[in-house]
């Protein structure tokens, strides 16, 4: 008897890469609709009446994300579904709180803080457009490691010249170029994270294998602290020269995060935060403006101080578990309610409630971020998309923290809600360029282009 012979296996072929493309659509759609209704019951509640305009301007924001939606259809097919989506919802909620601001102060939809911000949004999607479409990928950037680092430098520095500088509310942050005012350290993030993640590529291998071992950490040797003690330096030097606790922490925390991913050492991490801390420390002994700071945070009810922080406290306080609703509380009461303390005003009309599921969108944006670091097949990608990610986190956390009493109270502006075209600018690129390694990283291999810094395929990228 003759055994039948055995069958060959058959060959096992790729799964077809989803591009995720109509889901964004989808999600984009839902993300503006929920804006429309959220701005039709911001009418409702302050005039008891539908809006007149509620089509010009809930259309006219619509066709932004659905314009950089055709743009990623086009250029980056692949691109993660959800950051999209998530910063329109974001983006659209604060112009909604913004226009909530201007109508209890007596502003009409053309001449308040709203329709500027509407004009932002516009031109802050267009540059992510841009970039999608300049940067067709992103290992380019590292071509331009060292050049990052000077515009990075400029930005941080142009606040400190004597003519375009403006000091507003104790902080010399902003350069005013005729009747526009613009906040470059928005911008200088960026540029510093790209020269962070091209720097450490290079030098992550010096930094993570070479040194000694003290009560269990790995210690660098004395040149290799050399970039840290820079950063660090420059750190001070934003807190001492432009009076801005958060700025500083931001930068140095920046790097910090960036430093860890690159070389998975803890060490750096006690190293970075021993530093900050002891130049906090100094800062406060040393400068009254500090010393405010940290006073007003430590008891913000205390008479004979500002009121800021108490007052943002008292209206958390009314908001409770589910807000007054939208429309309903008393958000201007506060000082600055559509910019430095946009997450006070949300806190009290949508509650607590509200503002987790806030925190959520922040939560679920700064993850996919790093999803795409982890996906992204070469360490510069890695590098860039996880200091995007941690740029968000910290900024949030600052904002936040300093408007809980975490840490004192700083003048950075809450991504996509608060009121200002710099940081709009700033945080729509830092999507447009997590969009791009996204695509990259989730692109089938067949599709990737060569590696422009070496016009060949990245090792781990070739077809076997």
């Amino acid at each position: 008897m003759t055994l039948a012979p055995t069958a060959r296996p058959s060959t096992v072929t790729s799964l077809k890469v989803r591009s995720g493309r109509l889901v964004e659509l989808v999600l984009v759609v839902f993300a503006v609709a929920i804006v429309a209704l959220a701005y039709v019951n911001v009418s409702i509640a302050t005039e008891d009446r539908l809006p007149t305009d509620v089509w010009w301007h809930v259309g006219l924001f619509g066709v932004l994300p659905l314009a950089l939606h055709v743009v990623l259809r086009w250029r980056a097919r692949y691109a993660d579904p959800l950051l999209l989506p998530i910063a329109t919802l974001l983006n659209g909620l604060g112009l909604v709180m913004i226009h909530r601001i201007d109508v209890s102060q007596g502003l009409g939809p053309t001449d308040g803080v709203a329709a500027r911000q509407l004009l932002w949004t516009g031109l802050a999607v267009a540059m992510a457009a841009v970039a999608l479409v300049v940067v067709r990928d992103h290992r380019v950037l590292r071509r331009y490691t060292y050049t990052a680092m000077a515009i990075g430098f400029v930005l941080l520095l142009l606040p400190m010249l004597p003519v375009v500088g403006q000091e507003i509310n104790g902080s010399r942050l902003w350069i005013r170029i005729g009747p526009f005012s613009l906040q470059p350290g928005e911008l200088a993030k960026i540029a510093l994270t790209v020269f962070f993640a091209g720097y450490l590529v290079t030098t992550r291998d010096a930094l993570s294998l070479v040194g000694r071992r003290f009560l269990g950490l790995q210690l660098p040797r004395a040149r290799d602290l050399g970039p840290i003690l820079v950063a660090w330096g420059l750190s001070v030097l934003i807190l001492v020269s432009q009076r801005d606790l958060g700025s500083s922490l931001l930068f140095f925390g920046l790097f910090v995060a960036v430093l860890y991913v690159a070389t998975e050492r803890t060490s750096w991490i006690v190293i970075g935060l021993s530093l900050f801390v002891a130049g906090a420390v100094l800062a406060w002994q040393l400068f009254s403006h500090v010393q405010q700071r940290v006073t007003l945070w430590l008891d913000p009810f205390a008479p004979g101080q500002s009121d800021q922080v108490a007052k943002g406290l008292m209206g958390l306080g009314h908001g409770g578990i589910f807000g007054t609703g939208l429309g309903e509380g008393y958000p201007y009461i506060t000082y600055f309610p559509a910019s430095d303390y946009v997450i006070a005003s949300f806190g009290e009309e949508l509650g607590m409630i509200g503002l987790f599921a806030m925190l959520l969108l922040y939560a679920l944006l700064v993850e996919r971020g790093l999803r795409t670091a982890i996906g992204a097949r070469e360490g510069f990608g890695k590098l860039l998309a996880a200091g995007m990610a941690f740029t968000v986190a910290l900024q949030v956390f600052v904002i936040v923290g300093g408007i809980t009493r975490v840490i004192p109270l700083t003048g950075l502006t809450t991504p996509f809600l608060s009121a200002g075209g710099s940081s709009l600018l700033a945080n729509w690129v830092i999507v447009a360029l997590l969009l791009r390694i996204s695509d990259h990283a989730r692109r089938p291999v067949s599709e990737r282009r060569l590696d422009p810094t070496t016009d060949r395929a990245h090792p781990t990228e070739v077809t076997p």
